[in-house]
């Protein structure tokens, strides 16, 4: 006799991992994540041990220090982005190419340019995730998952050379199981103080479903400010094996406050 039980599609178990990890897209990530190497990433870290006299703690209080002053005179960006999901043999199985525009303090708004694949993926997947994005943007999702000494415990490891910049790397440790939070490393810039890259897990497995979720997210100096460059999630998904979503961000269009100190 064929047994029921609970039908969860493989898009909808990236979905819960990628909701709590999908961070703001400012230049002042919320969340983030580490992982050893991204598909088809080779760079090559170079370790530097610290020669500054910086602690942990200090170079994350001037990485909030400059986020907020990046804030004040972001006063508006946009840019397209792409969406996708390939399945574990690399088929594309859903794709939306957008277009994202950013209003200062609180206002995102998504224009679908192209679709192609899954449409239960795009419903399930691409659309929840835009939406939480915007709810985020304006407030409404009181989730506190900054990258801060109230959620987090932070070694420094040293200094390393990641995508052409020289960085701090600190290793993040969640000070809950909280599924908003994250187990992580994290390369800030060495004078702009700003994040490079974020790598790594959630703090807690979002479903009972997904057996891992590696994820990371690379950042982009555009004029002044750091902005999402890619994001790349991969899933290992329970009977449905490996999942990969990406974002990838484009040619960003950028408004700054007049006058507007750093």
């Amino acid at each position: 006799m064929r047994r029921s039980g609970p039908k969860v599609h493989p898009a909808r178990a990236i979905l819960i991992a990628l909701l709590i990890l999908i961070g703001s897209g400012t230049s002042a990530p919320r969340a983030g994540a580490q992982m050893k190497a991204a598909a088809g990433d080779r760079q090559v870290f170079i370790v530097h041990p610290s020669i500054t006299g910086m602690t942990a703690d200090g170079v994350i209080a001037r990485m909030t220090e400059h986020n907020r002053l990046r804030e004040a005179r972001l006063r508006q960006y946009a840019g397209p982005r792409t969406y996708q999901i390939r399945s574990e043999k690399g088929k594309v199985l859903a794709e939306a190419r957008v277009l994202l525009q950013y209003q200062a303090p609180s206002h995102k708004e998504f224009k679908t340019i192209s679709e192609t694949g899954s449409g239960l993926i795009r419903n399930r997947v691409f659309k929840p995730l835009m939406e939480s994005e915007v709810a985020t943007a304006a407030g409404r999702n009181r989730h506190d998952s900054s990258i801060s000494p109230d959620n987090y415990n932070f070694e420094l490891l040293g200094e390393e050379d990641i995508d052409g910049h020289h960085c701090f790397a600190v290793q993040a440790s969640p000070k809950r199981n909280d599924k908003y939070l994250f187990r992580a490393k994290i390369w800030i810039h060495a004078t702009d103080y700003a994040v490079v890259r974020i790598a790594g897990q959630p703090a807690q497995n979002p479903s009972m479903w997904i057996k891992r979720v590696d994820f990371v997210r690379r950042y982009q100096k555009v004029g002044d400010f750091w902005l999402p460059l890619r994001d790349e999630s991969v899933s290992q998904v329970r009977m449905f094996g490996k999942n990969t979503l990406t974002i990838d961000y484009d040619r960003y269009e950028i408004g700054q406050a007049a006058g507007a100190g750093r």
